[in-house]
C-alpha cells in the first residue's frame, strides 16, 4: 500500500506568528513528503506488510526485513509517523482537550508544572529528535525525549503529543532559539 501525507487542516500560514507559513510550508512538503517517500520506498519490498505504518511501528523489533531496510523503515516510518501527530495536535483555535488537562493535573501536579517539564525535556534533547507526552504500557502519562525519528510506539507507549525539535522545525524564524520556539508552540497547541 503506498501512503500519503495527510491532509493539513489549516493553511501554511494559520499558525503564525509562532509557526511561519513557509517553515510549515517547507518542512510538510519538503521534509514529511521525504519520510513518506523513503518509506514507502522500503514498504514496496514487503507487500506482505499490510498494517498501517502505526502497527509496524509498535512491532518493529519483530518485523521480517532486511536489518538495513528495519533501520530505514524506522527513521523515515518514524518521520511519517511523528510528523503526521505533530500537524494534528496543533490548531490555530488552540481549543483543549479537558479531561487530558485534568489527567495532566493529577499527573504532575499543574499544567505549569507540567510544561515546565515538557520545555525541560525539548531543551534538553541533545541534537535532533522530539520531546513527547505519553501513555506508557502500565496507562500512566509520562514525558520523554526520543533522538531522531524514535517513536514510542517501538516501546508500546501510546504517544499523546509532540514536539519536533530538530532544526528544520524551527530555524528560519528562530534561528538557533530552542527555547523560544518551544516556549511559543504552546501557543499553537490544541489539547493543553
Amino acid at each position: 500500500m503506498k501512503y500519503e501525507l495527510p491532509k493539513l487542516n489549516y493553511a501554511y500560514n494559520a499558525l503564525e506568528p509562532y509557526i511561519d507559513a513557509v517553515t510549515m510550508e517547507i518542512h510538510y512538503t519538503k521534509h514529511h513528503q521525504a519520510y513518506c517517500d523513503k518509506m514507502n520506498g522500503v514498504l514496496e519490498k514487503y507487500p506482505n506488510l499490510t498494517e498501517s505504518p502505526e502497527e509496524l511501528m509498535k512491532q518493529l523489533d519483530s518485523l521480517e526485513m532486511d536489518e538495513t531496510d528495519k533501520k530505514v523503515f524506522k527513521n523515515n516510518g518514524g518521520g511519517y509517523i511523528n510528523h503526521a501527530l505533530f500537524w494534528q495536535i496543533m490548531d490555530p483555535a488552540n481549543t483543549k482537550d479537558e479531561k487530558l488537562v485534568e489527567e495532566i493535573i493529577t499527573t504532575f501536579g499543574s499544567v505549569e508544572a507540567f510544561k515546565e517539564k515538557f520545555n525541560a525535556t525539548a531543551m534538553g534533547q541533545f541534537g535532533s529528535g522530539w520531546a513527547w507526552l505519553v501513555r506508557n504500557t502500565d496507562g500512566q502519562l509520562e514525558v520523554y525525549a526520543t533522538s531522531n525519528q524514535d517513536s514510542p510506539l517501538s516501546k508500546g507507549h501510546a504517544p499523546i503529543l509532540c514536539l519536533d525539535v530538530w532544526e528544520h522545525a524551527y530555524y528560519l524564524k528562530y534561528q538557533n532559539r530552542r527555547a523560544e520556539y518551544v516556549e511559543k508552540w504552546w501557543q499553537v497547541v490544541k489539547m493543553i
